[in-house]
């Protein structure tokens, strides 16, 4: 009986852990764009907002009757972060706050490429109320156009005047998707069908200042409480920094986040490349900052295919890099008395991930051992 009910309960809460250890058979599967199977959402609420920012005014005066053809008197709004919301009926305690990558948007929590539920619905599903962001100078935080041929404001520093955009070969090799653009590893979980939507959710983007981020994060969890990170690769290191100034952060469950902090006098020696030129761990903060982040559970989840020992591909020699600093990360928070984890797929049975696992194939078994870990972690209760 203790049997029957404790396998009720898995497949009410993770259904798709079930399915891969073979107690039920695959049949809740997600289905394709176009073919919806699942049962309706009840949202109790949804909307989005901006937070944070500032007002960035040029010098001069500001004369209507003329034409506009420098900045001269003219002001705009910077610098904020935008917030896409659904919170459904009878929440757990804590939001979850999905925060995306370097030339990303939100996007990166929608739908999969191919049009399959991503963790922003798979989440709200399982009664966590979602905020899917896109952070200061990206996407839908939008990003003011200066009229000045002269850049009165660039030149004024106010922002930055350089754009990078990821090429198409460095999202196919550098994320993992295969060793060479257009050949995909042999167990990839990519799904290849939507590789053009894939392509094309990456946007360029200005050069991030990282206070910029952290304190547009801040002013959002102090808008709407204590709440769980899930920061992915570049905001690895803005979710921690966050997690340092709020104590609204209650939790990060990090996937495959870059440059995290260290304790000053405790970052890591940078590691060679193949090529031999040296690759920095995340710069250093102070440690009574560092400790700040030994009160809160972390866990950080990396996918498959990551090289251990250096390799030609310069592209993928890099994860295995980010790796390392990855796992140092995680002893310096457990070694001043933390609650930090590694979760790598391959241990737990699953292959193929790419550094985009929240939208792989195999998300469900991905958001399962996230939800197992919040879990146990007493973090997905229900207010009374």
């Amino acid at each position: 009986m203790k049997h029957i009910v404790t396998s009720l309960i898995l497949a009410i809460c993770f259904p798709s852990l079930l399915v891969r250890i073979g107690i039920v058979p695959q049949a809740h599967a997600q289905t394709p764009i176009g073919k919806a199977a699942h049962e309706p959402i009840r949202i109790a609420e949804q909307g989005s907002f901006f937070v944070g920012g500032t007002t960035a005014s040029a010098p001069g005066e500001f004369d209507p009757k003329v034409p506009i053809t420098d900045d001269r008197g003219l002001s705009f709004q910077i610098d904020h972060l935008y917030a896409q919301y659904q919170i459904p009926h009878h929440p757990r305690r804590y939001p979850l706050v999905m925060i995306h990558g370097a030339g990303q948007t939100g996007k990166t929590w929608e739908s999969t490429p191919d049009g399959r539920e991503g963790f922003q619905t798979i989440f709200l599903r399982r009664r966590f109320a979602v905020y899917v962001v896109d952070f200061p100078r990206r996407g839908r935080a939008g990003f003011p156009s200066f009229n000045g041929r002269l850049g009165t404001l660039v030149d004024m520093q106010v922002i930055p005047d350089s754009t990078t955009r990821v090429s198409n070969q460095q999202l196919f090799i550098q994320f993992r998707l295969g060793p060479q653009y257009l050949e995909y590893f042999p167990n990839t979980q990519f799904a290849k069908a939507g590789l053009d939507q894939y392509l094309r959710q990456s946007i360029p983007s200005v050069t991030d200042d990282a206070n910029v981020v952290v304190d547009a994060l801040e002013a959002l969890l102090d808008k709407i409480g204590p709440a769980i990170l899930v920061p992915h690769s570049q905001s690895g290191r803005f979710a921690s920094l966050v997690a340092t100034r709020s104590p609204n952060v209650k939790a990060i469950v990090d996937l495959e986040g870059t440059n995290h902090p260290f304790p000053m006098g405790e970052v890591p020696d940078p590691i060679l490349r193949y090529d031999g030129m040296p690759f920095s761990a995340g710069a250093p903060i102070p440690l009574a900052d560092f400790e700040k982040l030994t009160k809160i559970p972390i866990e950080i989840v990396e996918g498959d295919n990551v090289p251990t020992i250096p390799v030609p591909n310069l592209l993928l020699d890099i994860q295995r890099i980010r790796s390392v600093f990855r796992t140092q990360f995680v002893e310096a928070v457990n070694r001043h008395g933390g609650d930090a984890s590694r979760l790598k797929l391959p241990d737990v049975g699953l292959y193929g991930n790419t550094h985009f696992l929240m939208s792989d194939l195999n998300n469900l078994d991905v958001a399962d051992l996230i939800s197992t870990f919040l879990h146990e972690k007493g973090l997905d209760g229900r207010e009374d």
